[in-house]
This record gives structure tokens, sequence and C-alpha cells, in this order.
């Protein structure tokens, strides 16, 4: 009887303990800055070949002083991640001191309208123009240019004292005259022109891996794709990661460099 009482007791302590350290976990991760990062596959991807960037970003970061949560979701715009409440959720979140990467571009390409093909797509550039679509069941959709997207969850975040980052979109493993092609003219330029028109900082992820890659040459960088020319595997993430981590470092202003290892 005796052995049978010290076995519950030893188990009530083991219970209690377990508890406390759930209790004290999850107060230091509310105590601490967290970096939510939002955007498509090449940020977080659940093939098992293909990788996001933002899987790999803590392994930069001393993550006992700044916690990483993923929100990436794969096949999404800026567009979609705010139709399907993706954006709400990440939005309920925030605190004061954390931190919004935002990297978009992949999946914004399509035409607008309610075919499969144009879901997810975006009016081109930063303006106030908008095109009202009409699905099946009547709902009406009014579906606005990259850059209002975007606006939207750089103002949504300062409105909750978090501080917002915007990246430009990874290169794809595409080549002209042995250069990697480049997102100047289009989201990657947007991308910038908003973070300007806002006062946030603007990390060009595309322009500094890109660079990278045109040191290494095409037969090099073919083999940090997998399947395509857009999804890195785990080698090109970690390029992409480490990227982002050189983009920090060009914002000395920002407090997230004493959290870089």
């Amino acid at each position: 009887m005796k052995r049978i009482t010290s076995i519950i007791k030893t188990k009530a302590v083991l219970v209690t303990l377990l508890a406390l350290v759930i209790v004290l976990q999850a107060f230091k991760e509310e105590k601490i800055p967290t970096i939510y990062i939002i955007g498509d596959s090449t940020v977080r991807n659940f093939n098992n070949s293909q990788r996001g960037w933002g899987t790999f970003l803590g392994s930069f970061l001393d993550t006992n002083r700044i916690a990483v949560n993923n929100q990436a979701m794969a096949g999404r715009s800026t567009r979609t991640f705010i139709k399907e409440q993706r954006w709400t959720k990440v939005d309920s979140m925030l605190k004061p001191g954390d931190y919004v990467f935002m990297q978009f571009g992949h999946n914004e390409g399509s035409v607008p309208d309610t075919s499969r093909a144009g879901y997810r797509g975006v009016l081109r550039g930063t303006g106030e123009e908008v095109k009202e679509l009409t699905w099946k069941d009547g709902t009406v959709e009014v579906v606005h240019t990259y850059g209002y997207y975007l606006r939207k969850f750089i103002r949504e975040a300062k409105a909750k004292g978090a501080i917002p980052v915007v990246l430009s979109m990874i290169p794809r493993n595409q080549w002209d005259n042995d250069k990697v092609k480049r997102a100047t003219n289009d989201f990657g330029k947007w991308a910038k022109e908003v973070a300007e028109q806002e006062n946030v900082a603007f990390i060009d992820l595309n322009q500094i891996t890109a660079d990278k890659y045109d040191e290494m040459g095409p037969e090099k960088v073919k083999t940090l794709f997998q399947g395509d020319h857009t999804h890195t595997n785990e080698a090109g993430a970690r390029i992409n990661a480490a990227s982002v981590i050189s983009g920090i470092k060009m914002h000395p202003q920002l407090a997230l460099n004493k959290f870089i290892k």
C-alpha cells in the first residue's frame, strides 16, 4: 500500500513539474519577440525534397532570445493569404516588438478572375486600381494590386506595435546571358516601392541570392533546386536563409541584429 501511495505521489510530482515546464515555456515565448513569416512555398514547404528558407532562418539566430514562427503556406499569394484568413490568424498573435517578414510574388502572376488559374492572381503594380469579381455563388470579391495587399500587411502589423520587413521573392533558376533573371521590373520593384512608401525595412532577397547564383554558375545552381525552377532543396533554402540574414545586417537600425549568432 505504501508503495502504491509512493508511486501516486511520484506521478503527481512529475505531472506538476511537466505543467510548470509548459507554463514557463509559454511565459518565455510570450515575453521574447517573435519573427512571424508570411509567404508561399519558397518560404515554407511540406514537400520532403523541396524546402523553404523560413524553415532554416532560426538556425542563424539565438532562438533563446527570439522565436521564429513560420506561417507561410504553399500556393498562396498576397490576395489568397488574406482571403483564406491566414493573415487574420497571424495578426491576432502579434504583440509589440514582434516582427513580420513578408515574401510574396511567385503566385501573383495570373490575371485575377473566377477561373481556377485566376483565383490567386492580383492586379499588377502598387496603385489603387481594383477589379470586381462575381463568383458562381453570387459572392462579390474586390481584387486589388500587389502593393495594396503588402500595405495592408504593413499597416496592420504596425497597428499592433510589430515591425514589418518586406522581402523581394527569391530568384528562380532562370538565366539570361549567364545572369540569373531578377525581379527588378515587377514584383521585386513593387515590393521595394511599397517598403519605401511605408518607411519600413526592405530586404532585396532576390538580388542578394541572384548575385550568389551568378558567382556559382548555372550548373552548380541547378543542384540547389528540386523538381522545377522555383522550389529549392534544403541546400538552396539554407542559402536563401543566409541571404535574409545578410539583408538584416544591411539595416543596422533593426534590433534584430543583436539576435544573429
